[in-house]
């Protein structure tokens, strides 16, 4: 095949393929995909909503702004040289696309294009809307892990028309250019801003003015201006912020759910706190604790509180003094949990109230077609809390009733998990330790696993501990940690979850040896930043905060 120049200006191309098809299993996961097609033979009819008869996972795909997907065929043979291994999968329809081009592609094709396919006033006029945003389905298509980010990194992921009119069309009907707005902005240079350089404002705001642009990647756009404004003109924040209590509901014997409202709407922020984040709630005996959001917004969100048997006072005083009514202090929102948007499949070992740490997590992974599967280990069924919600993920949900002698073999389960899966795991300490073993044995890198703690292990040694541009020597005592004794001398120092979860305490070291604990930080990270909640200094150490 001769080579193709990718930058050359082409008006005039040839559709090569033609390909519809319908939504099917995807092998190994629990989901369907629409993203085989297969040749299409003489004329199809294409719509609105894309070509007649051909099928797209709706949560991502479809809809009148990616009607028809367009692909350079060209792109096959780098994708072959480039991943040997996956080579015989690189070909035409490889990444689900409707039509196959030639000479059209990432470089040459601008947003607004309009495009006519046939002649005279019934001809079909497509317009380009978008580029294709990769997902996890392309690693599991080519099985090659994280392979999907390469596609919008080498400019080849491919571009979505909308049909402004609809008409019939064919494999060896000539595509032709009849209009370009938008000259300066090829499909490649809207990725290098929507991927790489995403903070030049003028930039975005150029991009969020163009109408043509499709919704998906226009909003996108559009919230970087909304975010970059808001932090010029940030108002004091407001540490604390005023919530009442507008439900409470014992779901088992030890967990009761908690509805928080916001008392003046006016006092919040837009912030939506993301699926898996901690909130901070200050309680009226003085306790501040960090509890996992299993539901809401900004203005009312639900937590579910066990009541500890060792508690040190937060779970007793909210199920024993804490009633609708009240009203409890909340901080801000905190990112929790990081989950890998490129695995093809997300597996939940949890055990007891750890159910609440990844329920809303599991919940937006199931409506948006992700593949889940959770392993929930109780005492017994009946003490399963929010029961009706678990029921919705049907034989995606797997129960372990410690009284009927069901165990979870946490072996068992990481040895059976499919081709690139994420493992998040949540319960007592034992089931931690175990799956943190089974995990080392199986060789699993630490960013296919993400480990949320209830229990803070804070005791230890005492330690001593100097800080960048402050005066004296700080002791950190055998029952305290170092983030309370930084914020009981120098105030409010950020924190969220304070058991080694989220990462927000982290400060930098810089010298002196660190006992690690916690799992927010990667090996990496761990070489000159420590958690200041969890983790200890070895005799005297260092820090920058």
């Amino acid at each position: 095949m001769a080579t193709i120049d990718l930058f050359a200006s082409v008006e005039r191309d040839t559709i090569l393929e033609v390909r519809r098809g319908k939504m099917k299993h995807m092998s190994g996961l629990k989901i369907e995909s629409g993203i085989d097609k297969n040749l299409c033979k003489g004329a199809v009819w294409v719509g609105k909503q894309g070509i007649q008869e051909d099928e797209h996972d709706l949560t991502f795909h479809g809809g009148v702004d990616k009607a028809v997907h367009g692909y350079c065929k060209s792109h096959y043979p780098s994708w072959q040289s480039e991943f040997p291994s996956a080579a015989s999968r690189f070909v035409p329809g490889g990444f689900g696309e409707n039509l196959v081009t030639a000479h059209m592609n990432e470089r040459n094709v601008c947003i607004g294009d309009i495009y006519a396919i046939g002649t005279g006033d019934k001809s079909l006029m497509l317009q380009v809307s978008l580029p294709r945003q990769p997902c996890f389905k392309l690693n599991h298509r080519f099985q090659l892990k994280n392979f999907a980010p390469n596609t919008w990194k080498l400019s080849r992921t491919g571009w979505y028309y909308r049909v402004l009119r609809e008409g019939p069309l064919q494999t060896g009907d000539e595509i032709r250019l009849v209009e370009r707005k938008w000259p300066e902005w090829t499909i490649e240079r809207i990725q290098e801003y929507l991927h790489r350089d995403k903070d030049v404002l003028e930039i975005n705001e150029a991009l969020a003015a163009i109408p043509e642009l499709g919704d998906e990647s226009r909003k996108a756009f559009e919230g970087r201006v909304t975010r970059a404004k808001a932090k010029t003109e940030k108002k004091t924040e407001v540490k604390w912020t005023d919530y009442r209590v507008v439900g409470k509901k014992q779901l088992t014997r030890r967990i009761t759910s908690f509805d928080f409202e916001a008392v003046n709407s006016r006092t919040i922020t837009d912030q939506k706190p993301d699926e898996g984040s901690h909130v901070k709630i200050k309680l009226p005996n003085g306790l501040v604790r960090a509890y996992s959001v299993v539901d809401g917004s900004a203005g009312r969100f639900q937590l579910g509180i066990a009541l500890e048997e060792r508690s040190r006072g937060g779970s007793k005083y909210l199920h024993q003094n804490v009633n609708v009514g009240d009203t409890i202090q909340v901080d801000k929102f905190t990112p929790g949990i990081k989950f890998n948007a490129m695995a093809s499949n997300h597996v939940f070992i949890v055990g007891g109230v750890g159910i609440t740490a990844f329920l809303w997590l599991a919940e937006t992974m199931m409506k948006i077609n992700w593949s889940v599967q959770i392993h929930y280990a109780l005492r017994s069924t009946e003490e399963m809390p929010f029961r009706e919600r678990l029921e919705r993920f049907g034989d995606r949900l797997v129960v372990y009733d410690k009284m009927k002698s069901e165990r979870l073999d946490v072996g068992n389960i990481v040895r059976s998990m499919p081709w690139n899966s994420q493992l998040y795991v949540c319960g007592p300490r034992r089931l931690m330790d175990e799956t943190s073993r089974i995990v080392k044995e199986a060789v699993i890198g630490e960013g296919e696993v993400h480990f949320e703690a209830f229990e803070a292990d804070v005791g230890g040694d005492p330690f001593e501990v100097e800080v960048e541009g402050k005066k004296g020597t700080l002791q950190v005592k055998e029952e305290e940690t170092l983030l309370e004794v930084l914020q009981r001398e120098f105030g409010d120092i950020p924190s969220s979850c304070e058991v080694g979860n989220c990462g927000t305490c982290k400060v930098k070291v810089k010298c002196g040896k660190v006992e690690h604990r916690g799992t927010a930080l990667t090996a990496e990270e761990k070489k000159d930043s420590m958690l200041s909640c969890v983790s200890r200094g070895v005799g005297r150490i260092a820090i920058e905060i």
